[in-house]
């Protein structure tokens, strides 16, 4: 399922359509105004470089927007860097923060508290869109971790059906536009935690490398059981039994 348009993008398209009708309506109203094909033709011209000036500012902008968030970074990231990102992005925020254990976490991978008051993460650094299954666990961890209520985080997006069941189930979801506002809010604040680019350097322990490509290795499920695979999955393969780690 196609990703909702964000806000940047609806106003980016409103402003344009606008234009385009003040556009047309200024042509069509000075022809009828000076009866000039001629002058009507340069209002219209004019109009349209104001158009194309302003959607040019709107995208440099944006993609000022996005690079100071980090989030090209982010994308970049595994699993584990992801949840240790969000710790410390939440850590700024006022929150005292528990990144869960990898294996047997029970639907949260970070569990967060501020004012007696204690929330269960899911944390989800997809390139598709989140489905059901992260709003179900994060809604079954509540009650193991006596948790307050439960969010899901993604860099992504989510699918109708997470978010007719997170809107049900009362779990608040963050997706890339929120979470994109949400580091911005920080820094301007002029909260200090790592740059996205910090947390993916951090120099991995040797029994989480990839002895094939040197990436980092991600646990991974499947109906076998939990396993140890490289980060460039499919590009590499290597797997290693998370018993043996």
């Amino acid at each position: 399922m196609a990703r909702r348009k964000s806000k940047v993008k609806k106003r980016e398209e409103l402003i344009q359509s606008t234009f385009l009708f003040v556009i047309i309506v200024t042509g069509f109203g000075t022809f009828v105004m000076t009866k000039s094909v001629y002058l009507s033709i340069v209002i219209s011209l004019i109009s349209l470089g104001i158009l194309i000036a302003v959607l040019i500012n709107i995208k440099y902008q944006r993609i000022r927007r996005l690079k100071r968030s980090g989030i090209e970074d982010i994308d970049q990231m595994d699993g584990i860097q992801f949840e240790k990102y969000l710790s410390h992005l939440f850590a700024a925020q006022g929150y005292k923060t528990q990144v869960t254990k990898a294996a047997g976490d029970y639907g949260a991978d970070l569990i967060l508290e501020k004012a007696g008051r204690k929330i269960v993460v899911q944390a989800k650094r997809y390139r598709n869109n989140v489905g059901i299954k992260a709003v179900q666990e994060a809604q079954a961890a509540i009650a193991h971790y006596g948790a307050a209520e439960a969010w899901v985080v993604t860099s992504s997006d989510y699918t109708e059906a997470a978010r007719n069941l997170a809107n049900s189930n009362r779990v608040k979801l963050i997706n890339r536009d929120r979470l994109i506002e949400m580091i911005l809010v920080m820094k301007n604040k002029g909260e200090k935690f790592p740059e996205p680019s910090e947390v993916i350097t951090d120099a991995p322990t040797k029994e989480f490398t990839c002895p094939r490509c040197g990436n980092h290795l991600v646990l991974r499920n499947s109906s076998r059981g939990s396993f140890y695979g490289c980060s460039r999955f499919p590009k590499c393969r290597y797997i290693k039994k998370h018993e043996a780690i």
